[in-house]
């Protein structure tokens, strides 16, 4: 008996639409990371992309458990001197409600040049419209 292994150019990538409204953030990002590389597909091989896209609407409508919007931080080093940046989760899903999202899916992606291959894949909207009819996105059941 032999293994199969997929070939780039043979695996058919479908797409899929996620409602986030009222999930929890962890969850749901954890849920989207499997999906991105393949992992749920019996077909997956290691070393070749055969994840799905994915849109995610009301990425707006997040949530997360316990006291995580008051004590959680994400940071970012500008590059200079005393130049570490904090902003809470919150001020972030004020501002730019999608990049929570993103943050949490890519920090579940290899980090390597296929990981950031397989982010390209991924499209967060905030609200409930989102530019992808064209492509008859799929409603993803997430357990």
């Amino acid at each position: 008996m032999r293994s199969y292994m997929a070939k780039k150019g043979e695996v058919d990538q479908r797409w899929h639409l996620v409602d986030a409204d009222d999930k929890v953030v962890g969850r749901l990002a954890s849920r989207i990371a499997r999906v991105l590389m393949g992992k749920h597909r019996p077909e997956y091989t290691p070393h070749v992309d055969t994840g799905e896209f994915i849109v995610v609407t009301n990425a707006a409508k997040v949530r997360f458990t316990g006291r995580k919007m008051e004590n959680k931080r994400y940071y970012h080093y500008t590059g200079y001197p005393g130049g570490l940046r904090e902003r809470t989760v919150s001020d972030l899903l004020e501002r730019k409600p999608e990049e929570v999202l993103q943050l949490a899916v890519r920090r579940m992606m290899p980090k390597t040049r296929m990981g950031r291959a397989m982010m390209k894949k991924l499209k967060i909207y905030p609200g409930a419209e989102h530019p992808h009819e064209a492509q008859n996105p799929q409603p993803l059941t997430l357990k």
